[in-house]
């Protein structure tokens, strides 16, 4: 690998990140909102499977014991 000259490198990386497409505000709180909702039904479906499941664990082991 070659080396390169720090400042060389410092010139390379200005200009990489120049060509970043930052988002804009409303992107951000769209994206930020979409992963509060994502979460939140993930976290609720996770419940009710958690809940069904022991539930349904609490009846076969009360039948059985």
């Amino acid at each position: 690998m070659a080396k390169t000259n720090p400042l060389t490198f410092i010139q390379q990386v200005r200009s990489e990140t120049s060509k970043v497409v930052w988002p804009n505000r409303r992107e951000v709180t769209v994206s930020t909102i979409m992963v509060l909702v994502l979460a939140s039904l993930t976290a609720v479906f996770f419940f009710l499977v958690d809940w069904m499941i022991r539930t349904g664990l609490g009846a076969i082991l009360g039948l059985v014991g």
